[in-house]
């Protein structure tokens, strides 16, 4: 019999995309990786974890800012390639420039608008 994790479809590097979806608004705030063990401590945390490539560890999504992600449904898509988050995020930031979302600019005429306000100075969340 496969397992829930069997069954998700790791790239070559063991990684799946891993979307983070607002459990209240539907927005999308961003988009990550997660590998195997990302994915088990998410489940069992309650709490998003990703897989950093820029960094090869793993992320625990809010360690150094506070800006947790509360996990309240995991979904996986129809060809079991990518993960949906719906999540509460704790603070209402989940990007690293302190906006609300990572996806904070739109297309206009063949020029990338900022539509989306900082909310907090990425200087005072990061202080590391």
């Amino acid at each position: 019999m496969t397992t829930w994790l069997e069954t998700v479809q790791w790239d070559d590097q063991g990684l799946v995309p891993a979307i983070a979806q607002d459990a209240r608004s539907g927005d999308v705030l961003m988009v990550a990786w997660m590998n195997r063990e990302a994915l088990e401590q998410t489940v069992a945390s309650g709490e998003a974890v990703y897989w950093s490539r820029s960094r090869g560890k793993l992320w625990h999504k809010g360690e150094e800012s506070g800006h947790r992600q509360k996990v309240r449904e995991v979904r996986l898509d129809c060809d079991a390639d990518v993960v949906l988050l719906k999540v509460e995020q704790v603070g209402g930031i989940a990007c690293h420039t302190g906006r609300a979302r990572c996806f904070f600019r739109r297309l206009d005429q063949g020029v990338w608008v900022e539509t989306d306000p900082v909310l907090k100075d990425p200087t005072k969340i990061y202080t590391h």
